[in-house]
């Protein structure tokens, strides 16, 4: 008896210090998509802090430096206009994340608003909805997000363009709105939702009380995947000449023009952005996976 005792003790010790530090847990349980965080939350703050954390100015070009291999002066060497590449890959992650984050965020809520609405009022409404997401999802993303940057053209405000952020949130839009749908039409089912409708809640209260709240972890879970997703296609419409344009310091534009003529004379200038491209989306996906992992019940338990 008294063995049984001692056994079961450290455990519900566990349980209860695991609730108390969900942090603690997420790092112990998902190491990484510890390291995964880690790296995002480096990349914000180099992104916030830029200005502190470069070297130098990104747009300050020195005719004395051009081409320089990386050196103690400048850690990743410099591009055919002698600006220093570390200072640029450093206020380009201040770009690739705001355009990322917020394209995302606007994709993933305008679909779970759609999912949602569809899911629970069903019938007419449901199908033109569905009919309507099949057609985006007809479309591949990057022949989509080109039509529309093209059809749109460019709407800088406060140094980012926000037909670009269009251009990559809307097809975001019918994959969230399809999996929220998913999720809702189960909760939608259930008898606490009876229960609501005949005590006369309205549709509001119901959506917002009873069904969001069970959609959220599925939404946060998108969310972090789709920004790496976000930020892949900015390099890709970047590097094509239609998202951001010279001089703003981005990853993908870092990558096109005069890099891949001076490839084979000074490498660094595409390794390091291709770098920062390659880990700012395995860090997302990582965390992306883990975050999954740790919302879902079963796998917790």
């Amino acid at each position: 008896m008294t063995d049984t005792t001692t056994d079961t003790v450290p455990a519900v010790t566990y349980k209860v210090r695991k609730a108390r530090h969900p942090i603690l847990g997420f790092v112990l349980q998902q190491p990484l998509g510890a390291m995964g965080l880690l790296v995002i939350i480096i990349m914000m703050l180099c992104g916030l802090f830029a200005e502190v954390v470069a070297p130098y100015d990104p747009l300050q070009i020195d005719y004395m430096a051009i081409l320089q291999a990386p050196s103690a002066d400048h850690w990743m060497g410099t591009d055919d206009f002698g600006r220093d590449i570390l200072s640029r890959v450093i206020y380009g992650a201040r770009t690739a994340l705001a355009v990322g984050f917020i394209a995302s965020l606007a994709g993933c809520s305008i679909g779970a608003i759609i999912g949602m609405v569809s899911a629970y009022f069903g019938g007419w409404v449901d199908t033109i909805i569905q009919r309507l997401m099949d057609v985006l999802l007809s479309f591949p993303i990057i022949v989509l997000a080109l039509a529309i940057v093209a059809i749109l053209g460019k709407n800088v405000v406060g140094g980012i363009d926000i037909n670009l952020i269009i251009a990559i949130g809307l097809p975001i839009i019918p994959k969230v709105a399809r999996v929220i749908r998913s999720s809702a039409l189960a909760i939608r089912e259930l008898p606490y939702i009876d229960a609501a409708r005949a005590a006369g809640f309205s549709h509001k209260r119901i959506v917002m009380r009873h069904i969001l709240p069970n959609v959220t972890a599925p939404f946060l879970i998108m969310l972090t995947a789709y920004v790496a997703q976000a930020i892949l296609l900015e390099a890709s419409l970047s590097f094509l000449g239609l998202g951001v344009t010279e001089p703003t310091p981005a990853w993908g534009l870092m990558l096109s023009g005069s890099a891949a003529q001076y490839y084979q004379e000074a490498p660094w200038m595409i390794i390091f952005p291709g770098i920062a491209i390659s880990l700012a989306v395995f860090a997302f996906n990582l965390f992306g996976d883990a975050l999954r992992d740790w919302l879902d019940p079963k796998v917790r338990m």
